[in-house]
């Protein structure tokens, strides 16, 4: 009967023991799932493929490594492709860690090559451009060279930062200084604002939106 008595309370103690784990377990579950959550609000918008390249255009700006960098970023089911020029070794080391760092990156695709800004610079003159001219190869407001990458990257800041542009699938490309916009935006007021902020780009000849209004768009 002592026997039987003193298993009892061991047989509580296991089940209490068993229960605050399985808690603690639910507990943990939830509190990975916020902060998944969390991390695809972070800008306001869902973590799809063009969120990931909007977000790593976005954060190329204010790198002084990256400046004279032509970049473009291609995303495919958080596989990230990085193709284009930079000016430096340290500026393919920053441009690929920054990358990496992005929520929602699966993996990173390096094909950058590097090429000093003087011989970027002249091929920018030799595509059409002249020398003095505030046009894609001299510098903007940022004091940095205006490539079609830079164009892209400047536009993209200024996406991820802009409400009404919350839950948008936008894909920016950039030719010669003509943006092209495609996907998607909740509202005709998104697709308006999307408009003037690329056209307010340093850098812009023209934009051509092709943006779809999606009020389901998440």
């Amino acid at each position: 009967m002592r026997i039987r008595m003193l298993a009892v309370p061991v047989l509580l103690a296991a089940t209490v023991s068993f229960a605050s784990a399985q808690e603690g377990a639910k507990q943990q579950a939830r509190e990975t799932t916020q902060d998944v959550k969390d991390a695809a609000k972070k800008s306001g918008n869902a973590i799809s493929d063009s969120w990931i390249t909007l977000k790593i255009h976005s954060q190329f700006i204010p790198e002084d490594a990256l400046s004279d960098s032509d970049i473009d970023v291609d995303t495919k089911s958080g596989v990230v492709s990085l193709n284009g020029t930079v000016a430096s070794e340290a500026g393919r080391a920053k441009a690929i860690a920054i990358a990496k760092a992005t929520d929602g990156v699966n993996s990173v695709s390096d094909n950058l090559k590097v090429a000093p800004a003087a011989d970027m610079s002249a091929s920018a003159r030799a595509a059409g451009t002249k020398a003095g001219e505030k046009t894609r190869d001299v510098a903007g407001t940022s004091g940095k060279v205006v490539t079609d990458g830079w164009i892209k990257s400047k536009i993209a800041s200024q996406y991820v930062t802009e409400d009404l542009l919350d839950k948008s699938d936008i894909d920016i490309d950039v030719s010669k200084g003509a943006v092209e916009l495609n996907g998607a935006v909740r509202t005709m007021e998104a697709k308006n604002k999307a408009t003037a902020l690329a056209k307010g780009t340093d850098g812009v000849k023209s934009v051509q939106n092709n943006l779809k209004i999606d009020p389901s768009e998440k």
